[in-house]
């Protein structure tokens, strides 16, 4: 029998601890589909889930979440297997590593903490203190790129072996038909500072006298304060009937802005995966992104060698200029990366994979000798 046709009394049984607004529509991110798949995804590889979402302004958390995740792993049996999400693990340490003695923990890094953009330096150190603690002491670490697993083990100073990669995967979607094959830009992220998305509409302001429009897909709630300076931003420009900042979609709003689009834009400052670069390409659109983290591996390349996007450095503003007017008055360009796209576009990897991919972390960690008290 499969793991795939395993009733749920075969499943083998594990806990996931999530922030709590892991399942909020109102503030989607990459991390929290990621839990989401995951949550999915693992009884089709053998593992049961039972899913603890814990509320909290992680990874500041106030004295109640910090009891909350004290309760949720205390009350975990001894040898339990427990995958923890890194926003809400790394910054506690004096919670998670007393823990590590008796039950059998994973932490899936997202983002390093210190990575966030706007800490101030003092608090980019405080965070990447805590994380390290946290890391050092538990059996195994899950990240989402090559590029984070490696960054992890040289910058943590973590055992690579005990460093696993599970990237994420790309559900199949229909091909985008697009608008008139250039013009509809698409950017799809949470809208913060480490997203960038006034280094593109500064961009923008350059090429104006190019047919364009921009829709900005994504949650709105995290930094008030720089929605609004990026409302100012597309004000001051003249751009408020060619740039929409809509807030967050999902489902069918979702598949509609994907299926009007011709390119994909993502001007992050970091990355660790980049998941909304496999999901334009899984619907044969092409992408512009700045070439940070991991983005240049989910962006790949096409069977054939194709490039299915353009990489720009980050902060770069010359060359960010110079690739969007480059594929706004380049058929031959524009021809070439959507093919490309549509042939990485047939080579993506599903969500079964990485299911796949938890699953053998998580059965290396049950089978592992418990540690000494």
């Amino acid at each position: 029998m499969s793991r795939a046709d395993a009733t749920a009394t075969d499943l083998r049984s594990m806990h996931f601890v999530m922030p709590g607004g892991v399942a909020d529509p109102a503030a989607p991110s990459g991390g929290n589909t990621y839990d989401r798949r995951v949550c999915r995804d693992l009884p089709g590889a053998g593992w049961q889930v039972h899913e603890h979402a814990v509320a909290g302004t992680w990874p500041q958390p106030d004295p109640e979440a910090r009891a909350e995740l004290a309760r949720a792993l205390a009350e975990r049996p001894d040898g339990s297997v427990v995958l923890l999400d890194g926003l809400v693990a790394c910054a506690v340490p004096y919670i998670v590593v007393p823990e590590a003695q008796r039950l059998r923990l994973a932490v899936l890094v997202h983002l390093p903490l210190g990575d966030e953009t706007g800490l101030t330096p003092g608090r980019a150190a405080d965070l990447d203190a805590l994380e390290r603690k946290t890391l050092r002491a538990v059996p195994a670490v899950v990240a989402t790129s090559d590029w984070a697993a490696r960054r992890l083990v040289a910058h943590h100073g973590l055992a690579p072996a005990r460093v696993h990669v599970a990237a994420p995967g790309a559900d199949p979607a229909p091909l985008a038909p697009g608008t008139d094959g250039a013009s509809r830009l698409l950017c799809v992220a949470s809208v913060t500072p480490r997203k960038g998305q006034h280094l593109l509409v500064e961009a923008l302001a350059e090429v104006a006298d190019l047919p364009w429009s921009l829709l900005c897909v994504g949650g709105l709630g995290q930094d008030p304060d720089y929605v609004t300076r990026l409302r100012e931003l597309v004000d001051e420009h003249g751009l408020g009937d060619r740039v929409r900042i809509a807030g967050p979609r999902a489902g069918a709003e979702l598949d509609a802005g994907y299926a009007a689009a011709d390119l994909l834009v993502l001007t992050s400052y970091a990355e660790t995966y980049g998941m909304v670069v496999t999901e334009a390409l899984a619907r044969g659109i092409p992408v512009l992104a700045t070439a940070v983290g991991g983005v240049p591996e989910a962006l790949g390349r096409a069977p054939d060698g194709g490039l299915p996007g353009v990489l720009v450095p980050p902060r770069d503003h010359a060359a960010l200029v110079e690739a969007l007017r480059g594929w706004l008055v380049g058929p031959g360009v524009r021809g070439r990366l959507k093919a490309a796209a549509r042939g990485r576009r047939a080579a993506l990897d599903g969500w079964e994979n990485t299911a796949r991919r938890m699953a053998d972390v998580l059965e290396q960690l049950r089978c592992e000798p418990r540690r000494a008290a």
